[in-house]
């Protein structure tokens, strides 16, 4: 069982090629082993970020085997679906995990108001960096690696995602047990086991975020991710997005 406190890392030449080695090592092994190897390694260091996707949500009924105790939390902008918010008390009920809603200073109505509107319609960067970014800064102080559900067949940033890896945007280590697995394998798992879903993927939501930057996705449209930001360039909110020099996001 994990005994380490939560603490801040430092990516020495030490730690990185520790990760290096553990990565190469990892990326045949399931994502249970990843999730124990992550348990085992950073103890009550390690936390979880989840939006309640496929790949979160499996996640999810893997830590209630392997490592219960790890603190997940949501991003809670406001803006998300009813049927995002219900997966919570879903996943609480048949797993008995209960995921911390990480929620901003502004509610909707003042953010909104104090930027004479919805800024998503007119800077969604900054929305997603005031609502998403700086949350995930809160839920990730003090721990010294989180997991998330990215794959590496999502999008090109992902693509380049390691099992293990330094996260230079955030500061610390990032674990991605789904890296090399494929929408296919998530799928079939979560079929198999039973694990609850947001039913709005059965409705052509294959990526689900914030509602008024998220729409269904045509039967001739491939990338999953095409209903996101759809009609603009934006394609991440910043979370996994190779860091650009700057704000990284």
């Amino acid at each position: 069982m994990p005994t380490a406190s939560p603490s801040a890392v430092e990516p020495t030449p030490e730690l990185l090629a520790e990760l290096a080695e553990a990565s190469a090592k990892l990326e045949t092994a399931t994502p249970e082993e990843i999730v124990a190897w992550a348990a085992e390694r950073f103890g009550n260091g390690l936390t979880m970020a989840t939006a309640f996707g496929p790949e979160g949500c499996l996640i999810l009924s893997i830590l209630a085997q392997v490592a219960p105790q790890t603190y997940v939390f949501n991003l809670d902008t406001g803006y998300q679906f009813q049927a995002t918010l219900d997966l919570r008390d879903r996943i609480a009920e048949k797993y008995g995990l209960e995921v911390d809603m990480l929620q901003p200073e502004l509610t909707v109505p003042e953010y909104e108001a104090a930027h004479g509107g919805p800024l998503y319609q007119t800077n969604p960067n900054q929305c997603c960096f005031d609502r998403k970014i700086k949350l995930l800064h809160r839920g990730l102080a003090g721990r010294s690696a989180w997991m998330s559900g990215i794959r590496r067949d999502q999008s090109a940033d992902r693509a380049q995602s390691a099992i293990v890896g330094w996260d230079k945007k955030f500061n610390l280590v990032k674990i991605s047990p789904l890296a090399n697995a494929t929408k296919k394998d998530v799928w079939a798992r979560i079929v198999k086991e039973g694990v609850p879903y947001n039913p709005m993927h059965d409705q052509g939501y294959p990526s689900i975020g914030c509602w008024p930057c998220t729409r269904a996705v045509t039967d001739g449209e491939a990338d999953e991710r095409a209903g996101r930001w759809s009609g603009t360039a934006k394609t991440e909110c910043g979370l996994h997005s190779v860091e650009q020099q700057g704000s990284g996001i």
